[in-house]
């Protein structure tokens, strides 16, 4: 495997790896978010409207294109950044790269009045899905009045308030004002493709990275969000903790202490005692987030609504054990190799890897992030899964809950 970082003529930082014998190569490419969005929502339309046409292409023959070159295309918005990425067979790796530019740069936002119904309209029929309302309710309760708070229901609330000129003025300042890193992935030669990608984006702006984000306010007690729901037939509870993110030397012991508790599926605590012993939950688990700013870590449970207060005990006695007891040299033995295995499956394709590696370049973890956090898991003891669940697992919470 043949690693390589290097810079385009503009600075913008690239990560080369070199896989062989695959035949589609993939490419990422990630831009910061250095900025609040004027109104919930704008940020979610930028990225929409990038496929909606350019100055050379309508939507239509962007579309067709894509299709008949079978190049997989997307732009997404991300809690820390904006991605754009693609996969396509080696031999039309310059085509990609030509549609990817035309998008980036040449976008013209036309379709501005029609994306936004449409947007709205998806957003309305996907929070429907009662595990989605009550996520929807714990980011907005946890992240109050803070961007990683623009949850749905406030991007409905904002949206009719939002002008093109909004979406003109973000993708200014996105371009203008954002970390940009790149990542390709296939087997393509490294000359190759380092001269593509200077004669494609070595012309973009790339001076400024000034973060102009406001801190996460951390939680002084208990904060309830409750969400009532007519036709729903099962309660679903989200319960999560502000803890450090992946800059913090408890990365590695929050990521077992998650695997232990509720992210390993039928291995996991929260499932073997909640599930199969007390037969409380449908569905029950627990997942660690690390963004720029912070962490958060939750558990959730859909269960009978007779079962609420039964399964708000059961996370408090399984959360309690792991404060008092330490976890036992082979559960933990089986939480590392598990979270390694895991890792090892999500990064087997081109694109995965293109993406991780866009992803820890982007949050400025380094490229090399992920074989380090490995290295970092190996060595993570008992004691330090247990220190962390005594110092985050207290009462400076959110709970939030969709009952019938």
């Amino acid at each position: 495997m043949e690693n390589q970082i290097f810079k385009l003529k503009n600075n913008i930082e690239v990560f080369y790896r070199h896989n062989e014998k695959t035949p589609r190569t993939a490419l990422c490419f990630n831009l910061s978010l250095n900025k609040p969005e004027k109104t919930a929502g704008v940020y979610a339309l930028l990225a929409r409207l990038f496929l909606q046409g350019t100055k050379t292409r309508t939507a239509e023959q962007l579309a067709n294109e894509l299709e008949a070159y079978a190049i997989e295309f997307s732009a997404e918005l991300k809690q820390d950044y904006l991605r754009f990425r693609f996969v396509c067979l080696n031999e039309d790796f310059s085509k990609a790269l030509e549609l990817m530019t035309d998008i980036i740069k040449n976008s013209t936002f036309e379709e501005f009045d029609k994306e936004l119904v449409k947007m709205t309209g998806e957003i309305v029929a996907e929070l429907d899905s009662p595990r989605l309302k009550v996520s929807d309710a714990y980011y907005r309760t946890m992240f109050n009045e803070h961007p990683y708070g623009n949850t749905y229901t406030k991007i409905l609330e904002t949206a009719e308030s939002i002008t093109k000129q909004d979406v003109l003025d973000a993708y200014k300042e996105i371009f203008n004002n954002s970390k940009k890193v790149m990542a390709f992935v296939g087997e393509l030669p490294f000359d190759e493709v380092k001269e593509k990608l200077d004669i494609a984006f070595g012309d973009i702006s790339n001076d400024n990275d000034t973060k102009e984000l406001p801190a996460v306010e951390a939680l002084t007690g208990e904060k309830k969000a409750e969400i009532i729901k007519p036709d729903a037939n099962q309660a679903h509870i989200l319960k999560g903790w502000f803890v450090p993110t992946y800059t913090s030397d408890e990365y590695a012991p929050l990521v077992l202490l998650n695997i232990i508790l509720g992210a390993s599926g039928l291995s996991s605590r929260l499932f073997l005692e909640l599930r199969d012993k007390k037969g409380l939950a449908y569905v029950v688990r627990s997942s660690y987030e690390a963004l720029s700013l912070c962490g958060n870590f939750s558990i959730y449970i859909a269960t009978e609504p007779k079962n609420i207060e039964v399964s708000m005990a059961g996370f408090k006695e399984e959360i309690d054990k792991i404060k008092s007891i330490n976890v036992s040299e082979e559960e933990l033995e089986n939480a590392k190799n598990n979270i390694i295995g895991k890792w090892a499956f999500t990064q087997e394709t081109n694109m995965q890897q293109a993406c991780m590696y866009a992803h820890y370049g982007v949050l400025g973890a380094g490229f090399d992030f992920n074989e380090r956090a490995k290295e970092l898991i190996k060595k993570v003891t008992s004691e330090q899964v247990k220190a962390c669940a005594e110092k985050y697992f207290n009462d400076d919470c959110v709970v939030a809950l969709l009952k019938p």
